[in-house]
């Protein structure tokens, strides 16, 4: 296979390069949690669907231009080189609106995809629980039928690690409707609105300082059936999408080995040799050889993707390399920035304090999306056709299921 550019790509790169140089923002870059960083993004998100470049492979009903997927990537390649503003719409966009547009209704659709992709509106996706950790279909967050005949659904229960929750417009939530069946069969997903009053978000504080997740509560929420994602008890088939998706956007993350190189050429290190240590150049070069991995196994998911099929397990592998390697490679780099390692400071720390700030945040990284364990399973049994698991729960009605209290 022949990664270089055709002519057509060659010209349809140097268009975008062009456009990010006229109009990347200039000046400081804020964070997300950061009610300025958050109205950067949207107006950066916002410049991109104005010009074309938000969602190019989305066909042009719902505010994307019907473009090729080798377009979007290379327009992620080139975005990739500007400092940008952050992009709390990864998870809307990229897990959430797909599965609208799969599974929703055509009103939700014509509602929903536009003003997303123009950056007008947030999303967030409401699965994990306290008890139920990588496993979704543990779901105990009850929708019921109202009493009044109405048809509308009333929630109660609790999700937990919910990212972008405290800022988010909108949420897709997976509640248990069915608790007579296995617990893969009574899922039901729906939309809701996260500024009603019956939806309680506490943000979670991290180690790293961020509280970008968040613990979010469910009091008697009332949601109409027009709301629903799919049909009743069908909430675990649509949910694969949705969480391919998002293991596949945690497992393409950069080996930041290119900064390493820099850091290492610029400031002293505990062996005193920098870059000249054949030790680090040996992990340098093993970090760039997984980054190219990863970068082409995920090249396999967004390919089935652009076909319209659901994202193999090629997702958990980027997933389960991605955050490891984050790590090993966070560690290093603090160790070689000797005294300087433990500075945060952004306005002090070599390189704004990146590698400091992704020590910190890597190991949540092996827990989102799935843990390490759930991904290797994953992999054994789909990729290698070991054999499964003993599940003693698979075919027992979730209400009987033991739950250890």
């Amino acid at each position: 296979m022949d990664f270089n550019d055709t002519a057509e790509e060659a010209a349809y790169r140097a268009d975008a390069r062009a456009w990010l140089e006229a109009n990347a923002p200039k000046g400081r870059i804020r964070d997300d949690e950061d009610p300025a960083g958050l109205k950067q993004a949207k107006a950066w998100q916002a410049r991109k669907a104005a010009a074309g470049y938000s969602c190019i492979t989305w066909p042009r009903e719902w505010g994307g231009v019907g473009g090729a997927n080798w377009q979007q990537q290379i327009f992620n390649q080139e975005e990739a080189r500007f400092e940008t503003p952050g992009n709390p719409f990864t998870i809307g966009l990229g897990m959430c609106l797909p599965t609208i547009m799969t599974s929703g209704a055509e009103a939700d659709k014509q509602r929903f995809v536009g003003p997303a992709i123009r950056g007008e509106e947030i999303w967030c996706q409401l699965f994990s629980e306290p008890s139920g950790g990588s496993d979704v279909a543990a779901s105990r967050t009850r929708a019921v039928r109202a009493s009044d005949g109405s048809g509308d659904w009333i929630i109660n229960g609790q999700k937990v690690w919910t990212s972008g929750a405290q800022y988010s417009d909108f949420g897709i939530l997976i509640c248990r409707t069915d608790p007579d069946v296995p617990k893969h069969k009574g899922l039901t997903m729906f939309w809701v609105d996260m500024h009603d009053k019956a939806i309680d978000v506490r943000p979670i504080h991290q180690m790293s300082g961020a509280s970008g997740f968040n613990e979010v509560y469910f009091t008697d929420l009332r949601v109409k059936d027009t709301q629903r994602i799919g049909a009743v008890g069908d909430g675990w088939r649509v949910s694969l999408v949705t969480l391919m998706n998002e293991r596949n956007s945690i497992g393409g993350g950069s080996g930041y080995h290119r900064q390493v190189m820099e850091l290492a050429s610029s400031v002293a290190t505990l062996a005193g040799s920098g870059i000249k240590d054949a030790g680090l150049r040996e992990k340098v070069a093993d970090w760039y050889v997984r980054a190219e991995g990863l970068k082409y196994t995920r090249l396999r998911t967004q390919t089935a993707l652009s076909r319209g099929q659901t994202p193999g397990p090629e997702a958990s592998i980027g997933k389960l390399v991605t955050a490891p390697l984050m790590q090993d490679v966070a560690n290093t780099a603090v160790e070689l920035e000797d005294q300087f390692g433990i500075i945060s400071d952004p306005s002090v720390a070599p390189l704004s304090a990146m590698f400091q700030q992704t020590l910190m945040s890597a190991p949540g990284m092996r827990i989102a999306g799935g843990t390490d364990e759930i991904m290797r399973n994953i992999i054994a049994e789909r990729v290698l056709g070991l054999p499964q698991d003993v599940r003693v729960d698979k075919d027992v009605a979730f209400k009987d299921i033991p739950t250890g209290r």
